[in-house]
C-alpha cells in the first residue's frame, strides 16, 4: 500500500446531480450555482451528524469559470447551500480534470494536517457557458512555434490526431460508443445509479400563447438524460465526421456536452471519531502528467502508471475504472496502450452516453466509483481522464 501520510483523508459522503444535455436538456435554464448548491446539500444530507461549522474550505472544479459560473462559484455555492460564513471557497481549473483535482487538493489539506473536514466538488453548465467560454482569445505566441499550435486545436481535432496515430478505426469507435449507451441503459434500469444521485427539482416555464400567462411546472429528475435506447451501429455509421473532412470522429462517438455537479466530503481520522462517521473510501493517490497538446487524449497513458506507483498498486489491483470517454478514439488508445481490462472500464457506461459536464466530471465519476466499489464489494477504483491543452490525471480510491 501507499506510504502513510501525516494523516489519511477519508470520503464520508459522495453524491452528484443527474447529468442533463446542454442547451436542449432539463437543466438548460438551471443556473450552475443551483446545481452546485444541490450537490453540496445532497452530500451534507449523507452525514447528518457532521457539524457544518467544522468545514474548513470548499474546493470546487469548474472548467469555464466565467459568466454565470464566474465570481468564485465555489464560495457562492457554499453560501447558497446554507454553509456557515466561516467556510471558505476556492474555484480550481484543470479543464476536464477540475473535479478530480478539487478532491486531490481537499485531500491534501487533510493529509498534511491543515484541515479535518473539507468539501470537494465540481460544477459545469455548458448550456450557459459554452465549451471555450464566451470570449475565446489565444495569445499570438501560441502560433510562433509548431509545438504549441496544438493549444489552439479544437478537442475534436486532437481526437482525430489520436485516431490516426494509434490506428483506431471508425468501426471500433462506433462499437465503443454503442456499448457505452447499452451499459448505461442497463445500469439505469437496474437502479445502479440510485446511491450516487441526488434528485433535482426542475422548474419549467412555458408561455400560454392564447392567454399570455406563464405556465410553471415542477418535475423531479433522478436519472442522466444522455443514454439513448435508439442508438445502433447502423445509425452511428451514418453520421458524418464533424472535425475533419475525411476523419472518423463523429458526434456519435464523442462525449456529450452537458450540465451537472458533484460533491464529496472528506475528513480526517479525528473527525471520523468526533462525529461518529462511517468512511466510504480512502483517497489513495493522485497524478497529473503533461502530453503534447495536439494529442491531449492520451494523457491517462502517462498519469495512470504514476498514480499506481504512488499507491503501491499494480494494474491488476484495480477493480473498477472510470475512464472519461471524451472521445471513443482516445479511450480506446488509452485502453490498448495501458493494457486496461475492458471489462473493468466504465461498467455502467461513460461520457459518450452519460455526458461530460467538463469541470464537474471528475467529482461526478468519483461518486460513481465510490458507490460502485461498495455495492459490488470491490476494493480499488480509478478515475482518470484526458485534459485539454495536453494533460492526463488519475486518482485512486480504496473502499473501506
Amino acid at each position: 500500500m501507499s506510504t502513510k501520510q501525516i494523516q489519511e483523508a477519508y470520503i464520508v459522503a459522495a453524491t452528484r446531480t443527474p447529468i442533463g444535455r446542454s442547451v436542449r436538456g432539463f437543466f438548460r435554464n438551471t443556473r450552475p450555482e443551483e446545481l452546485l448548491m444541490a450537490a453540496i446539500r445532497g452530500a451534507l444530507a449523507q452525514v447528518p451528524g457532521l457539524d457544518p461549522a467544522v468545514i474548513e474550505d470548499a474546493v470546487v472544479g469548474c472548467a469555464m469559470p466565467e459568466g454565470e459560473q464566474g465570481f468564485n462559484i465555489a464560495r457562492i455555492g457554499a453560501l447558497l447551500a446554507g454553509l456557515p460564513h466561516s467556510v471558505g471557497g476556492v474555484t480550481v481549473n484543470r479543464f476536464c480534470a477540475s473535479g478530480l483535482t478539487s478532491i486531490q487538493m481537499a485531500a491534501d489539506r487533510i493529509r498534511v494536517g491543515e484541515a479535518d473536514v473539507m468539501i470537494a466538488g465540481g460544477v459545469e453548465s455548458m448550456s450557459m457557458v459554452p465549451m471555450s467560454g464566451n470570449k475565446p482569445s489565444f495569445s499570438p505566441a501560441i502560433f510562433e512555434r509548431d509545438e504549441n499550435i496544438g493549444i489552439a486545436y479544437g478537442m475534436g481535432l486532437t481526437a482525430e490526431k489520436v485516431a490516426q496515430q494509434w490506428k483506431v478505426s471508425r468501426e471500433r469507435q462506433d462499437a465503443f460508443a454503442l456499448a457505452s449507451h447499452e451499459k448505461a441503459l442497463k445500469a439505469q434500469q437496474a437502479g445502479e445509479f440510485k446511491d450516487e444521485i441526488t434528485p433535482f427539482d426542475v422548474l419549467e416555464r412555458s408561455p400560454d400563447l392564447l392567454t399570455g400567462e406563464l405556465n410553471l411546472r415542477r418535475r423531479t429528475v433522478s436519472l442522466d438524460e444522455g443514454p439513448r435506447a435508439d442508438t445502433s451501429l447502423a445509425g452511428l455509421a451514418k453520421l458524418k465526421p464533424v472535425f475533419a473532412a475525411k476523419g472518423s470522429v463523429t458526434a456519435g462517438n464523442s462525449s456529450q456536452t452537458s450540465d451537472g455537479a458533484g460533491c464529496l466530503i472528506l475528513v480526517s481520522e479525528k473527525a471520523l471519531r468526533q462525529f461518529n462517521l462511517q468512511p466510504l473510501a480512502r483517497f489513495v493517490s493522485f497524478a497529473s502528467r503533461g502530453v503534447p497538446p495536439q494529442i491531449m487524449g492520451i494523457g491517462p497513458i502517462e498519469a495512470i502508471p504514476v498514480a499506481l506507483r504512488q499507491a503501491g498498486l499494480a494494474l491488476d489491483d484495480l477493480d473498477w475504472i472510470e475512464l472519461n470517454e471524451a472521445f471513443a478514439a482516445q479511450s480506446l488508445a488509452v485502453i490498448d496502450t495501458v493494457g486496461l481490462n475492458p471489462a473493468k472500464v466504465n461498467p455502467m457506461g461513460g461520457a459518450i452516453a452519460l455526458g461530460h459536464p467538463l469541470g464537474a466530471t471528475g467529482a461526478i465519476r468519483a461518486a460513481t466509483v465510490i458507490h460502485a466499489l461498495r455495492r459490488h464489494q470491490l476494493r480499488h477504483g480509478l478515475v482518470t481522464m484526458c485534459v485539454g491543452t495536453g494533460q492526463g490525471a488519475a486518482g485512486i480510491f480504496e473502499r473501506l
